[in-house]
C-alpha cells in the first residue's frame, strides 16, 4: 500500500527556515501529483502547495507565495517543501498527500488526494 512519512518537522525563530521532507513507498512515484497541507488548531485544513508529477507546474498558496518552494526528487521518491522567512501564522502540522494523475497538474483541495502522510509539526516561535 501507499506509505507517506514526512520528515523535518521542528521549531524554528520566526524569520527562520526549515525543510520538510515526504518520502513515498508503494507507489510508481512519477504517477503522483503530490501536495503539501496543513492544519493549525482551531483553523481548517489548507492546501499550502502541489507539484505535478514531472514537477511542472507548481501552485502554491497566497499566503506562502515567495516564501515557500516545493519540490520533488522524483529518483528518491521524495516531495521537499523548504520554508523561509517562517512566521508564526505558519505554525501547524504539515501533511503531505499523493494523487495519482498524469493527466494534468495538481491542485490544493484535499478531497482529490488518494494518501496521506502522517504529518509533521512546524512551530515557529521565539
Amino acid at each position: 500500500q501507499v506509505h507517506l512519512v514526512e520528515s523535518g518537522g521542528g521549531l524554528v525563530q520566526p524569520g527562520g527556515s526549515l525543510r520538510v521532507s515526504c518520502t513515498a513507498s508503494g507507489l510508481t512515484f512519477d504517477d503522483y501529483a503530490m501536495g503539501w497541507f496543513r492544519q493549525a488548531p482551531g483553523k481548517d485544513r489548507e492546501g499550502v502547495s502541489c507539484i505535478s508529477f514531472s514537477g511542472i507546474p507548481t501552485y502554491y498558496a497566497d499566503s506562502v507565495k515567495g516564501r515557500f518552494t516545493i519540490s520533488r526528487g522524483n529518483a528518491k521518491n521524495t516531495v521537499y517543501l523548504q520554508m523561509n522567512s517562517l512566521k508564526p501564522d505558519d505554525t501547524a502540522m504539515y501533511f503531505c498527500a499523493a494523487l495519482c494523475t498524469r493527466a494534468w497538474g495538481c491542485v490544493l483541495n484535499s478531497n482529490w488526494y488518494d494518501s496521506w502522510g502522517q504529518g509533521t509539526q512546524v512551530t515557529v516561535s521565539s
